[in-house]
């Protein structure tokens, strides 16, 4: 608002009211703010929206502008007193958080908010609680020692992604002669007990006599433990629960799952023939086997980009400490959730996986969820210290991406991550992988030879080449 001083008839900007603000902390990152709205205050702006009111209210009986101010405030007391509480809340809220710089993370936490109302006479106060965004410095970002994995994809990678690729194209056929062998799969009613009593159940759960989760319980001797076993024959196997499981009478505890045996099938594999080719788009074999190496070329780029920035992260976290809120809010563990979500997504992860890894960390991986809010406040104050930002072409194009992966429509992608929350998660992650490659620029790269037992990116890489058009020769042994 502003006023015409009377002299010189300049406009003159008019100041804004000035709150009592008091502040204390009340634990790592955590404020108390109390605040008082003076009698004056709120007796001007009650006069001003009965006046802005009076001007507009159609009374019946009275001309627009004339009806009595008394007839005014009785009628539509309880409404504006309501207006101008919340307003000058709103308001004082806004100056308390500016004036003493105070970034808040979340919602504040009014105290007694059912009492907050404008009082007959005297002043409004009130307090609230409020999770800020820790304070810390910087450390050195220039000239840090990264170390860059080597890794060379050999004959034998790609003869194993060849190997991969004809298991993905495979077909299930019906074992009708044996029971159960490594890697067969099966149809098969799922019980997790718990000292006798059912915890949780599935029918007709598709399962894999290989190392995997059952029931989301991970058995890793699984294809052992169902040895033998066949088609109408139930099983109890054993397995220990880890306290990362989301069930919390099921953490650290030994299961037995029983398993009756209904299907059994095993995979054979696809031939390398002229109509294998042609169905995948491909003239020979070596141009498809050129065309996996690319791929893993790819894939393997991006994990070594990845582990450099994995050591920036830990160079951070060991630089700078600060603590966080003491109870760190559901929003923000639902953001780390998402985040770490949207990393599994472009590795290319099944969704199934993905739910299951957020569920553990939303649940069970405290630490992990700390390590994850450290990184989001360090990496953000890096970005923004270097101008790091993301323009509309660098989001449009990851998902594109990430619509290629799953054969969707990109516009349509978009629109479903934008109700979900997880376009502003990608946002995210994207700013903060640019922030790290910003500090890559400046760093001493060092190129390192891997030993023979630490050559797992480039077979990581021919498992991740090809996708698979049945769902069941990928996914995790599940039941739900």
């Amino acid at each position: 608002m502003t006023e015409t001083n009377e002299q010189t008839g300049a406009a003159v900007e008019e100041q804004p009211f000035q709150y009592a603000v008091q502040v204390e902390d009340i634990g790592p990152a955590t404020k108390r703010v109390s605040v008082e709205i003076p009698q004056e205050r709120i007796q001007q702006k009650l006069a001003e929206q009965f006046k802005e009111l009076r001007s507009q209210a159609a009374i019946p009986g009275f001309r627009p502008g004339h009806a009595p101010q008394k007839l005014i405030e009785k009628r539509f007391a309880h409404d504006i007193k309501e207006q101008v509480r919340r307003s000058l809340v709103s308001e004082s809220y806004e100056q308390a958080l500016e004036r003493n710089k105070l970034q808040a993370i979340g919602e504040p936490d009014f105290e007694e908010a059912d009492k907050m109302q404008l009082p007959e006479s005297g002043p409004l106060n009130y307090r609230f609680q409020v999770e800020i965004q820790p304070e810390f410095k910087l450390p050195p970002l220039k000239g840090l020692k990264v170390k860059k994995p080597k890794v060379e994809v050999k004959e034998e990678n790609v003869d194993q992604a060849m190997q991969n690729l004809r298991e993905q194209q495979g077909t299930l056929v019906p074992i009708e002669d044996r029971s159960v062998m490594d890697k067969d799969y099966l149809v098969a009613d799922v019980h997790v007990k718990l000292d006798g009593e059912v915890i949780s159940h599935a029918h007709d759960a598709q399962l894999v006599s290989r190392p995997g989760r059952v029931g989301g319980i991970m058995v890793e001797d699984l294809d052992k433990q169902l040895e033998g076993l066949k088609p109408g024959e139930t099983r109890s196997i054993k397995a220990h629960v880890p306290d990362t499981h989301p069930n919390e009478r099921l953490k650290n505890k030994d299961v037995e799952i029983e398993v009756k045996l209904k299907d059994l099938k095993k995979l054979e594999l696809a031939e390398i023939d002229q109509q294998f080719l042609e169905s995948l788009g491909f003239a020979d074999e070596k141009e498809l086997r050129e065309a996996l190496r690319e791929q893993m070329v790819e894939r393997i780029e991006y994990d070594v980009q990845e582990a450099q920035r994995e050591q920036i992260r830990k160079y951070l976290l060991q630089s700078v400490q600060f603590d966080l809120p003491a109870k760190l809010s559901a929003r923000q563990a639902d953001r780390v959730a998402g985040r770490r979500g949207m990393d599994l997504m472009m590795r290319g992860v099944p969704r199934d996986a993905i739910e299951a890894n957020v569920e553990r960390l939303r649940h069970g991986a405290r630490d992990e969820a700390v390590r994850e809010l450290k990184l989001f406040f360090i990496l953000q104050q890096i970005a923004n210290e270097q101008g790091v930002d993301i323009d509309e072409a660098e989001l449009n194009g990851r998902i594109a991406l990430l619509a290629a992966q799953r054969a969707r429509r990109p516009e349509k992608m978009k629109q479903d991550m934008a109700k979900d929350g997880s376009l502003a998660n990608l946002y995210i992650q994207i700013r903060e992988q640019k922030a790290l490659d910003k500090v890559l620029e400046d760093a001493q790269i060092e190129e390192i030879e891997l030993k023979p037992e630490e050559e797992a990116p480039a077979a990581q890489a021919a498992e991740a080449t090809a996708e698979t058009k049945d769902a069941a020769t990928t996914e995790e042994n599940t039941s739900t």
